[in-house]
Parts: structure tokens; sequence; C-alpha cells
């Protein structure tokens, strides 16, 4: 059973930092895309930062400029610096995977259990 495992949230001041971390586990397969979604309270969720397998970065416009995300294919793993924190990005983190069991397979959905990020003096 894939497992996406997610670490890094916490609680920062306003211009602070915070790197999270997912590593997927439980199997053999290949991983396409990733990305980093969020959810604030009474929010939907939405796409934050997403890497292809080949290392292509896409960003939602607020977090432009502020976040990068990087992926370690090696290590199932992708990464979320995010630099220069706002309260608006205060949210809980989810992690997504694209991921697939053999060449024939079909993409699969795959979602972390989620990491509070939040941004308060």
């Amino acid at each position: 059973q894939v497992q996406l495992v997610e670490s890094g949230g916490g609680l920062v001041e306003p211009g602070g930092s915070l790197r999270l971390s997912c590593a997927a586990s439980g199997g053999t397969f290949s991983i396409n895309a990733m990305g980093w979604y969020r959810q604030a309270p009474g929010e939907q969720r939405e796409v934050v930062a997403a890497i292809t397998s080949g290392g292509t970065t896409n960003y939602a416009d607020p977090v432009k400029g502020r976040f990068t995300i990087s992926r370690d294919n090696a290590k199932n793993t992708v990464y979320l610096q995010m630099n220069s924190l706002k309260p608006e990005d205060t949210a809980v983190y989810y992690c997504h995977a694209v991921i697939r069991f053999s060449m024939r397979s079909p993409d699969y959905n795959y979602w972390g259990q989620g990491t509070q990020v939040t941004v308060s003096s």
C-alpha cells in the first residue's frame, strides 16, 4: 500500500521559513508528477506548486518567488521550501503524487495526511 508521509510543518513568524518534505513508500512504482496543495479553514483545497518527473516546475501566483519545489527521485521524495512566509500562507499542506505501478497501468492519485503550517506573530 503506497503511503505519502509528510513532515516539516509548524508555527513560524511572518517572514520566516519552513521546509516541508513528503516521502512515498510501499511497493514498486514510478512517480510522475508530485506537488503540494493547501487548504485554509473554510476554503477549498488549492494547488501551491507542482513538479514533473523531469523537474519542470509550476507555482501558484501567490507563492511565486517565495516557495521552491524540488524532488529527489532516488528517494521518492518531494520538498517545498517556503520563505518569506505570510499569515495568509496559514493552511494544512497536502502532498500529492501521481503514481503508476507498471508501464501499462493507469495513473493513480495519492495524498498525504496533511501537515499544519501556521504563520503568526
